[in-house]
C-alpha cells in the first residue's frame, strides 16, 4: 500500500473540520464532505502520519459497567479506536464489520494480541448493556466504552475527530455526527501513527493488520 505523510497541523485542520459523518440523517449527510486519509481519486486507505497522536487519556465505562482506563488497558498492545455509535446505519457498522472479519484471518495469537476499541458517540442511548449487546453481534473480543459525553468529545479532539452531541433532523430522527476516522497504535511506542478512513476495506485491514500488529507502518 503507497503510504503518503502529511504535516500534524494540517491533518487536525482537515480533520476536525472535513472527515464528518452525520450517520443516519436520512440524506446526503451520510457521506463525509471530505476524505482526509486518502489520496484524492487515488482509493488508498491508510495515512502514515509524519508525526504520530499520543493516546487520549480516557477513562470510560465498559459493556461490563466497569471503569476502563484506555493508557492502562491499552499500553504496549497494537490498538485500533474507532468513535462511532450502535445506531448508526451505515458508516459505524460497515467498518467494525470490515476490522471483525480482517482480525479473524489472523492466527489466534495476533488475535489475541490486538485490541480494537469502539467508543460510542451517543451515550444516552449507548448504555453498557446496548453496547455490548451490538458488539456481540460483530465480534465479542472488540472493546466498547462509554461514558460522559464530553469526556468523549475531549478525547475524540485530541485525535483531530470532531464529534457532536446527538440531535435531531429535520424528520425528529436522532442522529450522531461523527469523524470517521479509525487510529492505529503502535505497541512499540503506544503512539497512533496510522489512520484509516471509511474507505478502508476488509483487504486493506486484512494486508496491514500484520505489520500493525508488530508496530510497523503498513
Amino acid at each position: 500500500m503507497r503510504k503518503k505523510t502529511y504535516a500534524a497541523a494540517a491533518l487536525f485542520a482537515a480533520a476536525a473540520a472535513l472527515s464528518l459523518s452525520a450517520c443516519g440523517s436520512g440524506d446526503d449527510g451520510g457521506k463525509p464532505i471530505a476524505d482526509v486519509s486518502a489520496e484524492a481519486g487515488s482509493g488508498r486507505a491508510a495515512t502514515v502520519l509524519d508525526k504520530p497522536f499520543e493516546k487520549p487519556d480516557l477513562v470510560l465505562t465498559d459493556t461490563h459497567g466497569k471503569k476502563y482506563d484506555f493508557l492502562a488497558e491499552t499500553k504496549g498492545r497494537p490498538t485500533l479506536i474507532y468513535f462511532g455509535y450502535t445506531h448508526c446505519p451505515d458508516v459505524c457498522p460497515t467498518t467494525m464489520s470490515n476490522l471483525a472479519v480482517a482480525r479473524k484471518q489472523l492466527p489466534k495469537a495476533e488475535q489475541n494480541a490486538l485490541r480494537v476499541v469502539f467508543v460510542t458517540t451517543d451515550p444516552g442511548r449507548d448504555t453498557p448493556a446496548a453496547l455490548g449487546k451490538w458488539l456481540k453481534g460483530i465480534d465479542p473480543d472488540f472493546t466498547g466504552l462509554t461514558g460522559d459525553f464530553a469526556t468523549v468529545q475531549a478525547g475524540a479532539r485530541t485525535l483531530g475527530i470532531t464529534i457532536e452531541p446527538t440531535t435531531k433532523d429535520k424528520n425528529g430522527k436522532l442522529v450522531s455526527v461523527h469523524g470517521t476516522q479509525v487510529i492505529a497504535f503502535s505497541p512499540k511506542t503506544d503512539k497512533g501513527y496510522v489512520l484509516y478512513s471509511e474507505a478502508a476495506t476488509v483487504d486493506d485491514y486484512t494486508k496491514d493488520l500484520p505489520k500493525l500488529i508488530k508496530g510497523e507502518n503498513p
